[in-house]
């Protein structure tokens, strides 16, 4: 008996990992909560709504990330808020975020500063605008005033302090463009 032959037997006599009857209320519960998954939406809801964590926030935020302030998100966003924890979303200013924005682990986004020489007050300034779409890698900050336009991308560790056009692509420290957005191409004719 070869060891594939060995492998199948077992395979027959152990119960199918979908047919588990004891597991039907966590099945059920990941259904609830798709795209989260339970045990984190579990520790998300307990530390929002019981230990009171970023409690003011109506949507549910990672237990390990901070929102403060003004903000305002789109469709879909929600879920960012959720799945990626150690974010620090600073709205002051105001932080708006269209429809279908990711941002990743760890992405910091700042609207206001300290005025200097009075570090208990804040600088007044415009709110931070991202536009529908927007892909923000890990450890992205982006800085007061800034607004990044639709489809525009920022990548791991980029430090946003200008605002970006839609389509374009920033990364480095301090972000600069790195390629514009290529606009959909009709796919080629066949040659006769």
């Amino acid at each position: 008996m070869s060891h594939s032959d060995a492998h199948d037997s077992t395979r027959l006599t152990r119960p199918s990992a979908r047919f588990r009857p004891w597991l039907w209320p966590w099945r059920l519960l990941e259904r609830l909560t798709d795209p989260i998954p339970p045990g984190l939406w579990l520790l998300n809801a307990f530390c929002q709504r019981v230990l009171r964590i970023n409690a003011e926030t109506p949507w549910m935020v990672h237990f390990s990330s901070r929102v403060i302030g003004r903000v305002k998100i789109g469709r879909n966003v929600w879920k960012s808020f959720a799945l990626s924890g150690g974010c620090y979303i600073q709205g002051l200013n105001g932080v708006e975020i269209g429809d279908d924005t990711l941002f990743a682990p760890g992405v910091k986004i700042v609207s206001s500063n300290h005025q200097p020489g009075r570090l208990d007050r804040q600088q007044d300034g415009p709110p931070i605008r991202i536009g529908p779409r927007c892909w923000i890698g890990v450890n992205a900050v982006i800085l007061p005033g800034v607004e990044l336009g639709a489809d525009s991308i920022v990548g791991a560790g980029a430090v946003v302090t200008h605002s970006v056009p839609a389509g374009v692509s920033v990364a480095g420290v301090p972000a600069r463009p790195i390629v514009a957005a290529a606009s959909p191409q009709p796919p080629a004719s066949p040659l006769p």
